[in-house]
């Protein structure tokens, strides 16, 4: 899936918190979208979907940070609950995507995810068929729809934004590997 379908996805579990405490809203939506950015710093860095991809380890500790923020509700303590939670759900929605391939669409991989615990390879589920897919841009556009009514400002700025460079992305996605030389 697009990274920008991950913050997106991170930006809906934010919401009910601006709801709930409009005071911790940004602090909740910052930690969700830096969450939901941080498993794929691993494009540049380690191996793809391995090296930064902990869907047991962030979602363990985003239950943890979580119960921390129930009891004791702070800026800080709601932004590391939401960046665990948008980190988990951003490695464990990529096993339900393609493979790490930079053309999935040939479903060559049979690596989605790597699942640390258990020292094994996740195979693809392709409910998305890959990252830039119709499907994954209609997936992010869904999953917006609550963050833009919710956010204002610069949030919901970045909200509409990320729909805009989904729908490119989107548009160009099977030139991207020839652009690549690759």
């Amino acid at each position: 899936m697009m990274v920008t379908t991950h913050v997106a996805a991170g930006l809906l579990l934010a919401a009910p918190v601006a709801y709930v405490a409009p005071e911790l809203a940004v602090p909740a939506a910052v930690g969700a979208v830096l969450g939901g950015i941080l498993p794929d710093v691993d494009l540049f860095v380690g191996v793809h979907r391995k090296t930064l991809h902990f869907p047991v380890y962030y979602s363990a500790a985003g239950a943890l940070a979580g119960a921390l923020a129930v009891a004791s509700p702070s800026a800080l303590t709601v932004a590391v609950a939401l960046f665990f939670l948008a980190a988990g759900m951003h490695s464990l929605s990529d096993w339900f995507g393609a493979g790490e391939e930079l053309r999935p669409w040939e479903r060559t991989s049979d690596r989605a995810v790597y699942l640390h615990p258990r020292r094994r390879w996740l195979r693809p589920r392709y409910v998305v068929r890959y990252d830039g897919a119709p499907e994954d841009l209609l997936l992010t556009v869904v999953l917006a729809v609550p963050a833009a009514a919710t956010f204002d400002g610069w949030l919901r700025v970045l909200v509409v934004g990320g729909v805009l460079l989904a729908a490119a992305y989107t548009l160009f996605r099977k030139r991207v590997p020839d652009w690549l030389g690759m």
